[in-house]
């Protein structure tokens, strides 16, 4: 049986699977679009931000069913040989168009176009939409909290809340990219060269007989970028007695940089232990906090002023708890040529290669987008640009270039959604996309 890496091109609905066998027993290999989007907006969610496709592109270019692989699917009795032949020659050679990660977008709208031979585009539909959705959900947080919070230092501390291991590392590169300054998950600094951050654990207080041996101990083993843990009993009796602590590490050079609150009324207790350290002469330590934290928190400690600098995001932001999950959808829009759709009740598509344009007011904010087809010219910017050809990625970014993008466009969205406030941006349909679904249903007889 195979394991870790060599088993993930079977991370896959089974119906993959069989509708690659099917397609193969009817000899149905010219090319298929399929379109990923969104089919309507989470709720509390004015927009959102496009992430995951380098992840994407990566799982294209390397897929490949190695030889245990093969074996299970030969043995399971559930496959034909013609699909194990296949499978052992597999290599993507189609076409992606994408937004660049890093974009706003809004429901209805394709974010990646998919063109490739039909059995190689229906395989890769499972893990596309998986890669895109967690990516994409968390980026969409991590911005509401961007800009619930701005000028404050977020940080992702949410690993051990995530959803498995691969959903914490994602969740670390989403919030990066939508503006978060670091994550305290160790791998995503050697994966994608992010910054870390830590603290201390209470357990190490816990383990000394002494609060404050516990805090200079610590400060001797670790003296750069010290921040200390002070809620372990009394958060204000803990700050006050850092300031004795705080002259004698000064004694040897060693500078207390932030302490942390991670418990009770943080907005009462980050007043209180502000004032004890100004008092104390410590007005360079600066107070970070972190437990339970959600956007709604981070909007009101900033109205109010609240003298935290910074905060670690958890729960609410690895889970997505609010809005874990979109109504995202990968479907065929054109096979052999024709132009496809789906008429299900509630699920209707457009048919046809799409694109999408903006436009822009003349301060750059964003005016309202156009959905229409790719042979189409309409006014503003084309947002779907080319990620793929023949197999092959183009034009990647860097993860500070698309962390740059992702700014720009938060700064550019219409102020209600910077405000985090309800708002109907303007998304249209063009007409000739109206046309070419009425020929749909006529030719289907609907």
């Amino acid at each position: 049986m195979p394991r870790l890496d060599s088993e993930k091109p079977l991370l896959i609905d089974l119906y993959e699977l069989t509708m690659a066998d099917a397609y193969l027993a009817e000899g149905m290999n010219e090319p298929a679009v399929f379109e990923f989007f969104v089919r309507k907006l989470p709720e509390r969610r004015g927009f959102l931000l496009a992430a995951g496709l380098e992840q994407v592109i990566d799982y294209l270019a390397s897929l490949r069913f190695d030889s245990e692989v093969l074996a299970w699917i030969a043995q399971s009795g559930r496959f034909s040989s013609r699909l194990v032949d296949y499978l052992a020659d597999f290599r993507f050679t189609g076409h992606v168009d994408a937004v660049p990660e890093g974009t706003a977008f809004f429901a209805g709208e394709p974010i990646l176009r998919l063109t490739a031979p039909m059995p190689q585009a229906q395989l890769v539909e499972t893990r596309l939409m998986n890669l895109l959705n967690v990516e994409t959900i968390i980026a969409s947080k991590a911005a509401r909290m961007v800009l619930a919070a701005p000028g404050k230092q977020l940080v992702d501390f949410g690993a051990r809340r995530a959803h498995g291991a691969e959903a914490a590392l994602l969740a670390a590169r989403a919030s990066y990219i939508a503006g978060f300054a670091g994550t305290a998950t160790v791998l995503a600094a050697p994966r994608f060269g992010i910054p870390l951050f830590g603290t201390m654990a209470h357990s190490y207080i816990e383990a000394h007989e002494d609060e404050i041996a516990a805090f200079e101990n610590f400060a001797h083993a670790r003296p750069r970028g010290i921040v200390l843990l002070i809620d372990t009993y009394d958060t204000e009796r803990a700050a006050k007695r850092l300031v004795d602590l705080a002259k004698r590490l000064a004694g040897a050079g060693i500078v207390i940089q932030a302490v942390r609150i991670d418990s009770g009324d943080l907005a009462a207790h980050a007043r209180n232990v502000r004032a004890i350290l100004d008092e104390g002469g410590l007005t360079e330590v600066t107070i970070f906090a972190s437990g339970g934290i959600d956007e709604e928190d981070l909007a009101e400690f900033t109205r109010a002023g609240v003298p935290i600098a910074g905060y670690g995001i958890g729960t609410s932001l690895d889970v997505s708890s609010d809005a874990p999950a979109l109504d995202c959808a990968y479907k065929l829009q054109e096979y052999a040529g024709i132009a496809r759709r789906k008429r299900s009740e509630g699920k209707a598509t457009y048919p046809g290669r799409k694109q999408v344009w903006r436009r822009r007011a003349a301060d750059g904010v964003f005016a309202g987008d156009i959905i229409g087809l790719v042979d189409e010219r309409q006014a503003g910017d084309e947002l779907l640009k080319p990620a793929m050809r023949n197999g092959m990625a183009c034009g990647r970014s860097s993860l500070a270039d698309i962390r740059a993008h992702a700014q720009n466009e938060l700064a550019h969205l219409p102020e209600p959604l910077r405000r985090r406030e309800p708002f109907a941006y303007p998304v249209e349909v063009s007409q000739a996309l109206k046309d070419l679904a009425a020929e749909c249903d006529r030719r289907l007889g609907l």
